[in-house]
């Protein structure tokens, strides 16, 4: 887990206002679930053959023998929301977004850590592939919002209820006869959950994959038509995107259309892909939660991994804080009177620099200077037993007298001039 320090704070909060502008623009609303939540949320909402659930998730039980863990991922936790706070009776669909820390423990990696944070968006109680495409639409208008380069879109469909058992069964049969070439994790995977070896990385398995029956070929007549129409929406709006038809996702929810969105890092010999979010349909999540039959789509993004991106690809933020007036104070006596007049300030909307560690004047002018104060004020200890202050116009060096209650009307006409 790591400390997100000051100077991380701007690439966090640049993140958040483009999640948050495209979320208004679009009229999701925001949400925020609990960070500990029942295990059994994940437990039946993600799945319980998952790596996330197996192997990442930290889950505990309380002195009390409730079963807990922390949240691993977002969409869950809004399932299980909607249910209990009866958003099925809600204007439909209802769309929510989140920004907010997640926890996986599992082995660091490049941009990825035990506590990570994440924004997402999802669309609960709408069917149509139009979600499906605006979803991936949002996500990847965010990230070029945010300046990141060399963006590609994956998409495929794992199909549903009705046309995925038999696709397994097929692919099942197809890795037991070539099981003993097949790394452990994939011989496991087999047995729990088959769909996961298509996205095997081991070198031995490659070969295997890419003779394997594809998912594409066998899709019901609905989930082809949904697809196609996704597909269709997506040339629409110029969303660029190839078909990833090993692209399946670990969580057991998804049905139809997944999607992951990935950028290359430029590595000492090659450029690597490296996945910065994605995610899918998952029509039968809240039935599988108790609620009712409600189809639903969404993603996440992963906020660590897009500053890295955005480091490493030269986009820089500026964030230079706009100071109007800068306090000048030369001993304890100024310093008091000065706090006094800080607030005065706050309150006339008027922003203002300080240095009140500092006693040297040469150096609180040099401050101004470097914060561009349009106007400096001065108290010294004269200042402060007369009830005055100096007011200096920062770019033609002009000095003029004023009582120190009227300071702040003086300085307000004298920024409207």
């Amino acid at each position: 887990m790591s400390d997100i320090l000051p100077t991380d704070q701007k690439y966090f909060k640049k993140i958040y206002e483009a999640a948050h502008k495209m979320a208004d623009f679009y009229g999701f609303m925001k949400i925020d679930t609990p960070i500990v939540e029942n295990e059994e949320v994940f437990d039946k909402g993600t799945g319980a053959s998952t790596d996330i659930v197996k192997k990442e998730m930290f889950a505990f039980k309380t002195k009390g023998g409730d079963a807990l863990a922390l949240r691993p991922e977002g969409t869950p936790g809004i399932a299980r929301s909607f249910i209990e706070n009866g958003m099925h009776s809600w204007p439909q669909p209802v769309k929510l977004w989140y920004f907010g820390p997640f926890f996986r423990y599992e082995h660091p990696q490049a941009g990825r850590y035990r506590q990570f944070w994440q924004f997402g968006f999802e669309v609960l109680g709408e069917s149509g592939p139009v979600i499906d495409a605006q979803i991936i639409q949002i996500f990847y208008n965010i990230l070029k919002e945010l300046k990141l380069k060399d963006l590609s879109v994956e998409v495929n469909s794992i199909g549903d209820n009705q046309c995925r058992p038999y696709y397994k069964k097929l692919l099942t049969n197809y890795l037991k006869s070539r099981e003993s070439s097949l790394c452990s994790e994939c011989r496991r995977r087999i047995k729990e959950n088959v769909l996961r070896f298509l996205d095997c990385k081991e070198e031995k398995c490659q070969p295997i994959k890419t003779e394997a029956p594809q998912i594409l070929d066998h899709l019901c007549d609905e989930c082809k038509a949904h697809f196609k129409t996704v597909l269709e929406f997506l040339d629409e709006i110029e969303v660029p995107y190839q078909l990833n038809p090993y692209l399946v996702r670990g969580l057991d929810y998804y049905t139809k259309t997944v999607f992951e969105i990935t950028s290359l890092l430029e590595g000492e010999t090659e450029k690597k892909k490296i996945e910065l979010g994605g995610g899918g349909r998952y029509d039968k999540l809240l039935k599988t939660l108790g609620g009712r039959d409600t189809p639903a789509c969404g993603g996440a993004v992963g906020v660590e991994r897009v500053i890295m991106f955005m480091k490493r690809q030269g986009v820089e933020i500026d964030e230079p804080r706009e100071v109007s007036v800068f306090l000048s104070q030369i001993g304890d006596m100024a310093k008091r009177k000065s706090l006094k007049l800080l607030d005065q300030f706050r309150k006339a909307k008027i922003s203002v620099g300080e240095s009140f560690g500092r006693d040297s004047l040469k150096a609180q002018m040099n401050r101004a200077d470097k914060l561009g104060a349009r106007f400096t004020l001065i108290i010294g200890q004269k200042e402060a037993l007369d009830g005055t202050v100096i007011i200096r116009d920062m770019k033609n060096g002009k000095q003029a007298i004023v009582k120190l209650e009227k300071a702040v009307s003086e300085v307000k006409e004298m920024l409207k001039k």
